[in-house]
């Protein structure tokens, strides 16, 4: 049995959406070009250092939304499945593209270590936290991949197999953007609609700060592996006043 949603709450993903899994794989056939987005050093820089954040990110994703399945709504729990099967693809696409990056003579280990820090502080705090989150990060991500699809120019000149890998995980990102949203709609449907406004609005400040900051200082990183110098390190993270919010047991703290 679940508990229904309050009379004032509808959920936000359109009723004839459906979520597909798609069991793609991409990049088996030949080794990846070191340098993959045409040649061009600090493009190959900023999406490799993307990649390094997913296979751990994703399965931080899935593991956050699946622990509040249970009670859910017959429709959000199947749309969850969905979400949680796509993301697990994604995340194995993206280790194998980080292994062919490995391969090519990148060092990923210090960016992967920094998106394990971040997840070990969120895992920290309740159920609750992670899946907030995970519905900040999402709508985020939803966001690059719509401009990725929208604008060809972002991939023009990438290797066809890797540039197809991004376009398929940006059409499975826009695809399942809601679900998160949608399960953080259901577990803080006893919250008042200002407590949900402010953790949603306080936690895209923290995630697009630190977004822009970890993503920033991981691509430099790499650029300096590929010789590239002159660049101001970031040793440190810029001045920041936000705070994590203070989680309390209360209804929505716990699955169900």
């Amino acid at each position: 049995m679940y508990l229904p949603l309050m009379s004032t709450l509808s959920l936000p993903t359109p009723p004839d959406l459906t979520i597909t899994p798609r069991d793609r794989r991409f990049g088996r056939e030949a080794p990846t070009p070191r340098l993959w987005h045409g040649g061009r050093v600090e493009a190959t820089a900023i999406y490799n250092a993307l990649s390094a954040t997913f296979p751990a990110g994703e399965a931080f994703f899935v593991e956050s939304v699946r622990k509040f399945r249970d009670g859910a709504p017959p429709r959000l729990a199947e749309e969850i499945k969905a979400f949680t099967t796509q993301e697990v693809v994604h995340s194995r696409e993206h280790d194998a593209f980080n292994k062919r990056a490995a391969e090519a003579g990148y060092d990923l280990s210090q960016l992967e270590a920094r998106v394990e820090g971040r997840l070990a502080m969120t895992r920290s705090r309740p159920p609750i936290a992670s899946l907030a989150v995970t519905m900040a990060l999402e709508h985020f991500t939803a966001i690059l991949a719509h401009q990725l699809l929208a604008n060809p120019r972002h991939l023009a000149g990438a290797d066809r197999e890797t540039a197809d890998l991004w376009r398929w995980h940006a059409c499975e990102e826009v695809e399942h953007k809601g679900v998160a949203y949608d399960t953080w709609l259901h577990a803080t449907r006893a919250w008042t609609r200002w407590k949900r406004w402010k953790v949603k609005a306080k936690l895209m400040l923290i995630v697009t700060r630190n977004f822009v900051v970890d993503r920033t200082r991981g691509a430099i990183a790499l650029m300096r592996q590929d010789g590239v110098t002159g660049i101001p390190a970031l040793s440190r993270d810029p001045p920041c006043s936000f705070q994590l919010p203070q989680w309390q047991a209360g209804p929505g703290s716990s699955p169900g």
